[in-house]
């Protein structure tokens, strides 16, 4: 095979968890948000400027028939049904090939904007997609860690508190951006971005409660404060969209990239966005095939219409992006002509700031470990440790609780 090279009395954060059971189902920011349009950036690049892009493909992405190792005959040997012809791939050196719908990722590769980190994984790995997410969520396998590694970031980088600095796209808010200190906004449409409760909670939310406030205790008052930001933050998500227009085709499903973008152009003070293709669209256990080309195409032409877009506002400097899943699936197919759960997997790492390649090890397809599946060669925190330090400039060896080595993705590295 060849190798490629805090504990307190009650905070305002645990209320608001909380006033999570009155199903406040969206984002609660701390403070009043910023005009949309601020003030033009000094410089491109610029640390203080770039923006993180995490994109989730639910349900474990099988990664072998993503980016196929056509080159090792042991990928056709375990997979005699579901393994696809060398003659039908997107090549993309002597070994590797994408899958035929990924025309998005194969050019973005051959441009040198997409690193392919291979083998991730971690110890003791679970085959549950809840744990499993839970510990690439927190990044902190095996240890019960309450809050996300974005979150944790979103701290890090951003003391100060800047409202709608960290932002969730999805029908509920994920573990990953789970802050002690941020209050990410968490919306699926920007046109009905809002807040949900119950009806004996309306007034408070919708209204605000005014003078009536500066008597009530101090759970009431936090709760106003919550409520007139999330007010406000909805108001700058509403009018970023309505705003946003856009000439690039995202394909057929856009995985809420065209969303992201529109926050981007809007200069939104954003600078980490989690957002996910949904309801385990990748558990692909029967007649597999067909289905996971056409998902691969969505995410292939939404990645790259996402890009294109980027440039077109002058923004490409400033964006990386990652895609990754909770775990692969077995090398082995199974009788139903699907996958079933399995451990190592690719991370993808695209955007011009990117040193495209391969980095990392490709698992050994002769050296399975007892249930299988592929024994792991990176860690994915050593991901992780990569775009907390080398591209959001923040201490990973402090966010991720031990040392992890930098794969060296990013430009002077």
């Amino acid at each position: 095979m060849r190798h490629f090279s805090h504990p307190h009395a009650v905070s305002r954060r645990q209320l608001l968890q909380a006033l999570g059971g009155m199903s406040l189902s969206a984002a609660l920011p701390l403070h009043a948000a910023l005009p949309l349009h601020a003030a033009k950036h000094a410089e491109q690049g610029a640390a203080s400027e770039r923006i993180l892009v995490v994109v989730e493909l639910t349900g474990a992405n099988d990664g072998f028939n993503t980016l196929v190792p056509y080159g090792d005959d042991n990928y056709y040997r375990l997979r005699p049904n579901l393994g696809i012809p060398a003659a039908r791939l997107r090549k993309i050196d002597s070994m590797h090939g994408f899958n035929p719908g990924m025309s998005g990722f194969e050019r973005l590769y051959k441009n040198g904007q997409m690193a392919v980190v291979h083998g991730c994984g971690y110890d003791n790995p679970s085959y549950s997609h809840f744990t499993s997410a839970a510990y690439w969520h927190t990044g902190a396998p095996n240890t019960g860690e309450p809050y996300g590694w974005l979150g944790r970031l979103a701290d890090a980088i951003d003391p100060s508190l800047t409202p709608n600095f960290l932002i969730n796209i999805d029908e509920r808010q994920s573990l990953a951006v789970r802050s002690a200190r941020h209050v990410p906004v968490v919306f699926d449409d920007p046109e009905r971005f809002g807040r949900k409760g119950l009806f004996q909670s309306r007034e408070l939310l919708d209204q605000g409660s005014g003078e009536r406030v500066l008597a009530a205790n101090a759970a009431q008052k936090y709760l106003e404060d919550v409520a007139q930001s999330a007010r406000q933050a909805s108001v700058q998500v509403r009018e970023a969209w309505s705003n946003y227009k856009s000439p690039v085709d995202y394909g057929i499903i856009s995985l809420d990239l065209p969303k992201v973008a529109a926050m981007i152009e809007a200069r939104l003070p954003a600078r980490i966005y989690q957002t996910s293709y949904r309801h385990n669209a990748f558990d692909t256990h029967v007649h597999q095939a067909e289905v996971h080309q056409r998902l691969l195409s969505y995410v292939s032409d939404s990645v790259s219409g996402f890009l294109q877009d980027m440039k077109r506002i002058g923004r490409e400097k400033d964006v990386t992006v990652m895609v990754y899943s909770e775990f692969g699936r077995r090398p082995a197919e199974n009788t139903s002509l699907g996958t079933d759960h399995g451990t190592a997997n690719h991370v993808y790492l695209i955007g011009q700031p990117v040193k495209g390649g391969h980095y990392g090890q490709a698992p050994d397809w002769t050296r399975l470990n007892a249930e299988g599946n592929m024994r792991h060669t990176v860690d994915f925190r050593r991901v992780y440790a990569t775009l907390m330090q080398d591209w959001m400039g923040a201490d990973s060896t402090a966010l991720l609780n031990g040392r992890f080595e930098s794969l060296g993705v990013f430009a002077g590295t």
